[in-house]
C-alpha cells in the first residue's frame, strides 16, 4: 500500500518536472506576442482619467481571463481529436502575424493618413464618459481574444505531441502567465507618468532625487510604449517565421546558413509581405463605399 502510495507521489514528481520543463520552454515560444500584447494594452489602456485607468484595466483583465475560459477547451477539444488542426491553426496564426507585422513597418516608412481618435472633453457628461470608456473597453477585450488565440495556438503547438494531462497544465500556466504578466505589467506603465508627478510634487523645488525621478518617469512613459511597439514588430516577424520554419515541410532548409534569428525574421518578412500585398489588392478591388448626404 505504502509502496504504491510512494510510487504514485514519483509519477507526479515526474509529470511536474515535464510540465515545469515544457512550461519554461512554451512560455519562450509565445514571449514574441507579448511585446505586441503589452503595447497594444498599454495604448488602450491609457487616455482615462486618472481615477479610471485601474477600474478599466481590472475590466480589461477580467475580459481576457473569460476570453482564456472560452478558448482553452476548444483547444484541448481540438489537440485531443484533431490534433492536425491545431498546426493548421497555428500556421494560419503565423499568417496574420507575419502580415501584421509588415503592415505596421510599411506604415512606419510610407507616409499615411493618422486615425482620428476621440478627445475627452471636459464638457462630457458623466454618461458619455461612461459609454467612452465600455467602448475602449470592448475593444481592448476583441483585440486580447485575438492575441489570446494566437498564444494559446503557439503554446498548444509547443505540446501537441504530449499527453493531454501535460498539455492542459502548460497551456493553462501559460496562458495564466500572459494574463498576470502582461496587464501586471502594463498596469506599472499607465500609472508611470502619475507616479512621476506625484514624485515631482513632493520635492523641493527643482532639483533632488524626487524630481529627477518623478521627471525621468514622466518623460519615459512615451518612450517606453513606442519602444514596446517596435520591439512587438519584431518579435511578430520572428515569432510567424519561427512558425513556418518549423512547421512547413520546405521550409525547413530555406536559408540555413544564417543565424536561426535572422532566418527567422527574413522568412516572417517575406510572408509578412506576400500577405500584405495580397490584402492590399483584394482591398483595391472591392467597391467603395460612398458616403449619403
Amino acid at each position: 500500500m505504502a509502496s504504491g502510495f510512494f510510487a504514485l507521489l514519483d509519477d507526479i514528481a515526474a509529470i511536474m518536472d515535464d510540465v515545469a520543463a515544457m512550461t519554461k520552454i512554451t512560455t519562450k515560444k509565445t514571449a514574441g506576442i507579448l511585446g505586441d500584447d503589452l503595447a497594444v494594452n498599454a495604448e488602450k489602456a491609457s487616455g482615462f482619467v486618472s481615477s479610471r485607468e485601474i477600474p478599466v484595466l481590472w475590466a480589461i483583465t477580467k475580459g481576457s481571463m473569460l476570453n482564456k475560459i472560452i478558448i482553452l477547451p476548444l483547444a484541448f477539444l481540438l489537440s485531443a481529436f484533431i490534433p492536425w488542426a491545431v498546426i493548421v491553426i497555428l500556421i494560419l496564426g503565423g499568417l496574420y502575424l507575419a502580415y501584421e507585422g509588415a503592415e505596421k513597418i510599411y506604415e512606419f516608412i510610407v507616409p499615411h493618413p493618422k486615425e482620428v481618435t476621440v478627445n475627452l472633453k471636459k464638457d462630457l457628461t458623466k454618461e458619455e464618459l461612461l459609454e467612452l470608456e465600455k467602448s475602449k473597453i470592448k475593444s481592448a477585450v476583441v483585440t486580447d481574444f485575438i492575441l489570446s488565440v494566437e498564444i494559446v495556438i503557439i503554446a498548444l503547438g509547443s505540446v501537441v505531441n504530449e499527453p493531454i494531462v501535460t498539455q492542459i497544465i502548460v497551456v493553462s500556466i501559460v496562458a495564466l502567465i500572459a494574463t498576470i504578466g502582461v496587464y501586471g505589467i502594463v498596469a506599472l506603465i499607465v500609472r508611470m507618468d502619475d507616479l512621476g508627478l506625484r514624485f515631482i510634487s513632493k520635492s523641493n523645488g527643482k532639483s533632488g532625487f524626487l524630481f529627477g525621478l518623478g521627471t525621468f518617469l514622466v518623460k519615459a512613459l512615451p518612450i517606453i510604449i513606442r519602444s514596446l511597439s517596435v520591439i512587438g514588430t519584431i518579435a511578430l516577424l520572428l515569432v510567424a517565421g519561427g512558425i513556418f520554419v518549423h512547421n512547413i515541410e520546405f521550409m525547413h532548409h530555406v536559408l540555413e546558413q544564417i543565424p536561426s534569428i535572422l532566418r527567422d525574421f527574413i522568412v516572417g518578412l517575406v510572408v509578412g509581405s506576400v500577405c500584405l500585398l495580397l490584402v492590399s489588392g483584394v482591398k483595391l478591388l472591392l467597391p467603395k463605399k460612398t458616403v449619403k448626404h
